[in-house]
């Protein structure tokens, strides 16, 4: 299994960056991070404000796949997903959805101890370890690790966790793919504009799927299928999501597409992933028994 270290990171998803590390498809490959204020916050006891916040949101990489071309589709299998041993938030002016009432920037050091979160003396909270940057590089202009887009980056999901696979269109030759920005523990809409930030590693491995194409990214996972879409308001995110989902469920059924529509009604769920970065993002998910029941095979 190869490794990449955490010095070596991207603050921008570009198809112009030089590769930290070159792969084949099948290969797997253990990836260090960094937390999303590059550790730069060890205390409640620092200033917020004072922090280098042009080093916020790293992600490690890029990883260039080796036969991932243009019009391909990168699959990427988390097989494992480790966290470090304390967490920090943040809120304050302008930040999240409730910035317009702080008066400051706040931050919250959270030990994660015996599988908790600790939030304060009375509120352990449970953990769920997820990714929130990963994706790979975009065909035009360079895209902040910050924002989200077609490309993955920052989609802020919490389906995004060990046993979980992406599939990513590539734009570009190679992929060019990172990853960073790991929480401890998130809620869906990450409403402050943080989750518990760690420090972590995550295992990864990659593939390449020849013959299909995406314009979104995909999730799949033990329970079922999700489109993740971002874009500037959830109205256009869902609408998008729900579309591209059915689009890839048509081709193997006999349903109509109304009939389709009326079935994603009953059974397809429409997601908040976050709501706080400079695109928003939503999913629509398909639970596997109506996958099942229409006989669906992804990329068959």
């Amino acid at each position: 299994m190869k490794t990449l270290p955490a010095q070596d990171v991207i603050y921008a998803f570009s198809n112009t960056l030089k590769p930290s590390l070159r792969v084949a498809a099948g290969d797997t490959v253990k990836i260090d991070t960094f937390d999303c204020f590059k550790n730069q916050l060890q205390s409640s006891d620092q200033e917020v404000a004072a922090i280098d916040w042009d080093q916020v949101n790293p992600a490690t990489g890029p990883i260039f796949i080796e036969g991932a071309e243009i019009g391909d589709v990168l699959k990427v299998e988390i097989k494992d997903l480790e966290i470090g041993e304390q967490g920090v938030m943040v809120t304050g002016p302008n930040l999240g959805v409730m910035g317009h009432r702080m008066e400051k920037m706040e931050s919250k050091i959270i030990p994660i101890r015996n599988g908790k979160a600790v939030f304060n003396e009375q509120l352990q909270l449970p953990l769920n370890p997820m990714i929130g940057v990963i994706g790979v590089a975009p065909e035009g202009e360079p895209i902040s690790c910050g924002t989200p887009g077609a490309h993955g980056g920052n989609m802020d999901t919490k389906l995004i966790t060990k046993g979980a696979t992406l599939y990513f269109p590539v734009a570009v030759e190679g992929a060019l793919f990172a990853l960073g920005d790991f929480h401890a523990a998130m809620g869906d809409g990450e409403i402050s504009v943080s989750g518990i930030e760690v420090p972590g590693s995550a295992t990864v491995q990659f593939d390449v799927i020849k013959g299909n194409h995406l314009k979104h990214p995909l999730l799949e996972n033990e329970e079922g299928l999700a489109f993740v879409v971002s874009a500037m308001t959830l109205d256009e995110a869902v609408s998008t999501a729900v579309e591209e989902m059915i689009d890839l469920l048509l081709p193997q059924s006999d349903l109509s597409v109304s009939d389709m529509t009326m079935l994603m009604s009953a059974a397809g769920e429409t997601q908040i992933s976050q709501v706080v970065d400079p695109l928003v993002t939503a999913r629509f998910f398909v639970p596997r028994h109506v996958l099942e029941g229409l006989g669906f095979r992804l990329f068959s």
